[in-house]
């Protein structure tokens, strides 16, 4: 990690980067989802004046009223940010005040899992007419190499009438946030940083490096700092994909993959990935902008892809493992009940981006059982409204199958005896996961994991 630079000379950076007066040198922030609030509200705590923009109207109410419904920002901690100068909006015209704008959208794919980059697009269309000579516009959204600079500046360009480079300057840094994740948060981690030319990439360093105190990376180009974000989430996607082929082995031969898994970790470099089902807007999504360009430049990523078709098809196989075992160990039923204890994406968030608990209903339901959902962080009736699936609040009556897809902390401060009592005689807990594994049951109870 690099020490902090504090010559500032270049005549260009000098007013821009002005710590020493912050009003001068204001920030804005696109995008106050899980990325970008929290970026805004640390920055907000140090005495910025940071202005939030966010197309959602509602979202931006709540946020002036201290409420993160992501969980990302703690209640009092936005409300000090509020305090010290974050002023969350839904007026694009706000953002004209901003020297600095750090753009935090998402970058999703299309059916067809190509890289969809129409929200950038749509930022930089919604920046263009509010910027001016003499401002900086830093990227964090994943991408693949050469978007920032191929792609969001021209459209900046257009939108502005400005030249890239010239009147205003790009930098690159990409978001590491993990939702849920009290302990990597912004303040904590390493923050990689790139700009066009040394003088810019070492400006966002000293600007990023007022949160973590100078945890700064500072990349050789825009373009390899876009790469190490690609290969940072493709890395782990891959890494799951071949423990959870691991799992489907084991389950084969009658092996639980936990058990193997506490053998193999005691060797010193091991690396202890754990199976289980991929989602979200980030692992299950990224490793195809990298695939996207290798195959645009005639490279087949044969690992990238092979690890996404077999993270995209685990809930399927974990469907059709406990439905084989099910028919093994109870007594025969016509259309056996289903109770599936989780829908998002991972634990303890709020959010059903991507989330696998569809499509592991979707099969069960081809298997003939009849299943319900329940998620402690959804209302019911808005569940099932967003996943198109029958949803319940924590149920009163007995299931012959209770699945534990997701972990919720909520699920796990209850007793075994609580969700022994959701299962009927005869019937099963399926627990994909092993979060039961250890557990003495009070009565017999049939149980399987991978």
């Amino acid at each position: 990690m690099n020490s902090r630079v504090q010559d500032m000379s270049d005549p260009f950076l000098s007013p821009i980067f002005d710590e020493a007066d912050p009003s001068r040198a204001v920030l804005g922030v696109i995008g106050l989802g899980y990325v970008g609030l929290p970026l805004a509200a640390a920055f907000a705590l140090r005495g910025r004046r940071v202005i939030g923009y966010d197309l959602n109207a509602e979202r931006v109410a709540r946020i002036r009223a201290g409420i993160d419904e992501t969980g990302e920002v703690a209640r009092v901690d936005l409300q000090r940010a509020l305090d010290c100068g974050l002023v969350p909006t839904a007026d694009p015209d706000k953002l004209a005040e901003a020297r600095i704008i750090m753009v935090c959208v998402p970058t999703p794919i299309t059916r067809d899992r190509r890289p969809d980059l129409g929200p950038l697009l749509a930022a930089c269309a919604i920046l263009g007419p509010r910027l001016a000579r003499g401002k900086v516009v830093i990227f964090e959204s994943t991408v693949y190499p050469g978007v920032t600079e191929d792609v969001c500046g021209p459209a900046l360009a257009e939108a502005s009438g400005l030249v890239v480079g010239q009147d205003i300057l790009l930098g690159y840094s990409p978001e590491r946030v993990n939702p849920g994740d009290k302990a990597h948060r912004v303040e904590t981690m390493v923050k990689v940083v790139a700009g066009q030319g040394e003088a810019v990439t070492r400006a966002l360093g000293q600007l990023y490096g007022e949160l973590n105190g100078d945890q700064i990376h500072y990349a050789p180009s825009i373009q390899v700092a876009e790469a190490a974000k690609a290969i940072e989430n493709a890395q782990r996607d891959i890494n799951i994909a071949f423990v959870n082929e691991v799992a489907l082995i084991c389950e084969r031969i009658g092996l639980s993959v936990h058990d193997v898994l506490d053998a193999a970790r005691t060797k010193w470099n091991f690396l202890d990935f754990k199976p289980g089902l991929v989602g979200g807007h980030c692992i299950g999504v990224d490793p195809y902008y990298l695939s996207y360009l290798s195959q645009s430049i005639g490279h087949e990523p044969d690992v990238i892809l092979a690890g996404r078709r077999l993270n995209d098809h685990m809930a399927d196989e974990v469907a059709d493992r406990i439905a084989f075992r099910f028919r093994e160990v109870s007594q025969p039923v016509r259309r056996p009940s289903a109770l599936v204890l989780g829908a998002a994406f991972k634990e303890d968030v709020p959010d059903l981006r991507n989330s696998r608990t569809p499509q592991l209903v979707r099969r069960l339901c081809r298997h003939g059982f009849q299943v319900e959902v329940h998620d402690p962080w959804f209302d019911p009736k808005d569940l099932a409204r967003a996943q198109d699936l029958t949803a319940t609040a924590w149920p009163g009556k007995a299931f012959d199958l209770v699945v534990i897809a997701v972990g919720h902390r909520a699920f796990l401060e209850r007793s075994p005896e609580a969700l022994l009592a959701l299962v009927s005689p005869g019937g099963m807990i399926a627990d994909p996961k092993g979060l039961y594994r250890n557990v003495r049951w009070s009565s017999p109870v049939n149980y399987w994991t991978l």
